[in-house]
C-alpha cells in the first residue's frame, strides 16, 4: 500500500492548520492517518460538495455533531437506534435538493442501505462512504461483531475512505486488491502529549494520594462501570460525580441509586468528578472554557477491559478535549500471570488454527453420515478459528486483527517496563514514568475477594494480608485495609488479633479448634489477669491449710466477682490450678497444704 506524506503547520499564534487548508476533500480508497486530533476531518467532509455517509462507532459523536451549530445549514441526520428505516426516506425525500448528509452507527448501517433500495437510488455510486475513527472497526470486534458489517458494502461504493489519528494495521486483502493509499499528517512542528504515568499495586490508594493533590476539574477515563462506582463509593465524592456511558449502563448505575449518570455528554452535567467509559473516547467533541485533569485508570486485576493501549485509546482520550488539557495521568497496576507474546507467536498461533480448522472441516464435508457430520460440526464450534469467522462462515480479516490487537495490549500489561516501552515507542508522548508500592495490594484485594477460591483458602489469604500488614507503623491507610479485612472475615480477623498465625496454620484452619484455642487463651487471660491473681493471693496463702469445701466456695465466689467463667466445674481440686499443693490428713478431715504458687 503506497503511502503519501502531507505536512501540516502551525502558525506564529500555536494555531495548528485544518485539515481541509492541506488537504480541502478526503480522496477515495484512502486510509488517512491524522496523527493529531481535532483536525476537522469529518468537519470537512460534512461540509464538503458531495453527498456522504458517515459511519461512526458510537451513538454521543452523532447527537453531538447533529446539535453542533457549526453544522445548522448542513442537512445532519443521525442513523442509531431508535431511527428508523422510514425516518430515513423521509429524510431523503425533504433531501432532493440537498447535499445528503448522514452519520450512522456501524450497527444501524443496513437502515440507510434499506432506505436507498427502496427509494431507488444507487447508494454506491451516489455517495462517498468515510468509516471515521476506523480503529474501532478492530478495537470493538470482539464484544460489537456487528460494527463489521458495513464492510462487506464499504468495499462496493466507488468512492470510500477510512479515517483515524490511531489507524491500526489492516490484513483484510481487498485494501491491497482496490489499491487504497495511506495519507499521513505529519506535523512540521513538535508535538508532545505530556503524560504522567503511575505504576501502582494499589490503584486506589494511589489515586486517592493524587486526588488530594488536585484542585482542578477532573475527567476519568475507565472502560468499567463496575470500577467507576466502586471508586465513586469509596472516595465517597457520590455527590460530586457524574458517569457518562452507554445505556445499559446507566440503567445498571441507576439501580445501585447513583443517579448521575448519563447516555449523552453534556456541559451542563459535568462536576467536579466526571468519569468516562470506552464509548467517549474517541470523536466526541468535548469544548470547555476550563482544562480539566485527565485520568485514566487501569486496573487489569478488576477487570482486563479496563486496560488503556498508549496508541489509540491514550491519544484519543486525550485528543477529546478541543481547549486542551491542564495535565494527564495514566495510574495502571500489572499482572505476572498475563501471558507475553509476539506478534509473530500470535502469528503462528493463528496460522496452525486456521489449519486445524481447515482439516475438520475437509472431515465433516466428506463425511458419509448424518452421525459423524454432526458431530464434526459441534467440534468445529468449539475450535479457536471459529471465533475468526463472520456469521456466513467467512474469514473475518478484523475479528483477526482484533485477536491480535488484543494479545498484545496484554502482553505490555505483564510488567511495568513492557507498557512504559510501549508509550516510548510512540513519538506524540512525553513521559514522566514513578512507581508507587503499598503493602496491600490490587492482587491481594482479587484474593480475598476471589468467588472462585474456597474459604480456607481466602482465609489464608487475609491472614497472609495481616503479617504484611504487621508492624509499629500504623497508617491510616494501614488502618483502613484491616478494616476490610475484619469486615472481609470477622472470625479469622479476630483469631489472627487472638493466636496468631502460627497457631492457626497449626491447627489448619479447622474452625472448630480455633474457637477452642481462643477460649482457652481468654481463659488463661483472664485467670492470670492482675485483679484475678490478686484475689487468689488474698484468699489463699502458701503454707496454709484449706479444706477442699472452703476452697471451693472462695474460688466460686471469686470467679463470680471478676466474671471469669471457669473452663470445669469448680471443686476443691481446681486449687491445683494456681498451687502447688500437699494432700494431708489433719483431725480427721483431708485437707491441701499450699506449698507454692504457680502464678
Amino acid at each position: 500500500m503506497n503511502t503519501q506524506i502531507i505536512q501540516i503547520n502551525k502558525n506564529e499564534n500555536g494555531k495548528i492548520q485544518y485539515l481541509t487548508e492541506v488537504l480541502p476533500m478526503i480522496p477515495a480508497n484512502t486510509i488517512l492517518y491524522k496523527t493529531l486530533t481535532g483536525l476537522g476531518a469529518t468537519y470537512g467532509e460534512l461540509k464538503a460538495d458531495r453527498n456522504s455517509i458517515i459511519i461512526e462507532p458510537n451513538v454521543p459523536v452523532i447527537v453531538g455533531k447533529c446539535n453542533d451549530p457549526k453544522h445548522k445549514g448542513d442537512n445532519l441526520f443521525g442513523v442509531y437506534e431508535g431511527v428508523y428505516t422510514e425516518d430515513v426516506i423521509k429524510y431523503l425525500e425533504k433531501s432532493a435538493d440537498k447535499k445528503t448528509k448522514i452519520l450512522t452507527t456501524p450497527e444501524s448501517f443496513h437502515k440507510v442501505k434499506d432506505a436507498f433500495e427502496l427509494m431507488d437510488m444507487d447508494i454506491y455510486g451516489t455517495c462517498f462512504l468515510l468509516f471515521d475513527e476506523c480503529h474501532k472497526i478492530v478495537k470493538d470486534a470482539d464484544y460489537r461483531s456487528d460494527i463489521t458489517l458495513p464492510f462487506n458494502d464499504f468495499f462496493l461504493f466507488n468512492e470510500k475512505a477510512l479515517v483515524s489519528a490511531t489507524p491500526i494495521s489492516f490484513s483484510d486483502p481487498r485494501f491491497e486488491s482496490q489499491k487504497f493509499q495511506t495519507i499521513k499528517i505529519e506535523p512540521t512542528f513538535e508535538y508532545k502529549l505530556p503524560i504522567k504515568l503511575i505504576h501502582t499495586n494499589n490503584v486506589l490508594e494511589q489515586l486517592k494520594r493524587e486526588l488530594d493533590k488536585l484542585d482542578t476539574t477532573i475527567c476519568f477515563f475507565i472502560n468499567s462501570t463496575d470500577m467507576i462506582h466502586s471508586f465513586i463509593k469509596q472516595l465517597d465524592i457520590e455527590n460530586e460525580s457524574t458517569v457518562f456511558c452507554a445505556k445499559k449502563s446507566v440503567e445498571k448505575l441507576k439501580s445501585k441509586k447513583f443517579k448521575q449518570a448519563f447516555e449523552q455528554w453534556s456541559k451542563s452535567q459535568m462536576k467536579k468528578y466526571n468519569f468516562f467509559t470506552s464509548r467517549f473516547y474517541n470523536a466526541l467533541d468535548i469544548e470547555l472554557e476550563i482544562k480539566p485533569t485527565v485520568i485514566m485508570i487501569s486496573d487489569v486485576y478488576f477487570s482486563e477491559y479496563s486496560m488503556i493501549d498508549p496508541h489509540t485509546d491514550a491519544i484519543q482520550a486525550i485528543g477529546r478535549f478541543r481547549n486542551g488539557v491542564n495535565s494527564v495521568y495514566h495510574i495502571f497496576n500489572t499482572n505476572p500471570n498475563l501471558p507475553v507474546r509476539t506478534k509473530e507467536e500470535i502469528d503462528i498461533y493463528l496460522q496452525v488454527s486456521k489449519e486445524v480448522y481447515n482439516k475438520i472441516k475437509t472431515f465433516y464435508n466428506c463425511a458419509t453420515s448424518e452421525e459423524a457430520r454432526s458431530a464434526y460440526r459441534e467440534a468445529l464450534k468449539v475450535l479457536p478459528f471459529n471465533k475468526m469467522l463472520d456469521k456466513e462462515g467467512r474469514e473475518n480479516f478484523f475479528a483477526i486483527d482484533n485477536y491480535v490487537d488484543e494479545a498484545l495490549l496484554k502482553s505490555s500489561y505483564n510488567e511495568k517496563e513492557e507498557l512504559i516501552a510501549s508509550y516510548k515507542r510512540n513519538p506524540l508522548f512525553d513521559l514522566d514514568v514513578e512507581s508507587a508500592y503499598f503493602p496491600f495490594g490490587d492482587l491481594e484485594r482479587l484474593k480475598k475477594e476471589s468467588k472462585y477460591a474456597s474459604l480456607k483458602d481466602k482465609r489464608k489469604e487475609v491472614v497472609h494480608q495481616l503479617e504484611l500488614l504487621k508492624g509499629d507503623d500504623e497508617t491510616e491507610m494501614i488502618r483502613n485495609y484491616k478494616n476490610e479485612l475484619r469486615k472481609a472475615d470477622p472470625f479469622i480477623y479476630e483469631a489472627y488479633e487472638e493466636i496468631g498465625k502460627e497457631m492457626i496454620e497449626s491447627l489448619d484452619y479447622s474452625v472448630k479448634r480455633i474457637k477452642e484455642a481462643m477460649i482457652l487463651k481468654q481463659y488463661r487471660e483472664k485467670t492470670e489477669g492482675t485483679e484475678f491473681i490478686q484475689l487468689i493471693k488474698n484468699s489463699f496463702t502458701v503454707g496454709q491449710r484449706y479444706t477442699k469445701k472452703h476452697i471451693k466456695e472462695e474460688l466460686t465466689r471469686i470467679y463470680a466477682l471478676t466474671g471469669v467463667t471457669p473452663q470445669k466445674t469448680i471443686t476443691g481440686q481446681s486449687i491445683i490450678e494456681f498451687f502447688h499443693v500437699k494432700e494431708i490428713n489433719t483431725g480427721g478431715s483431708r485437707k491441701f497444704l499450699l506449698v507454692e504458687l504457680k502464678i
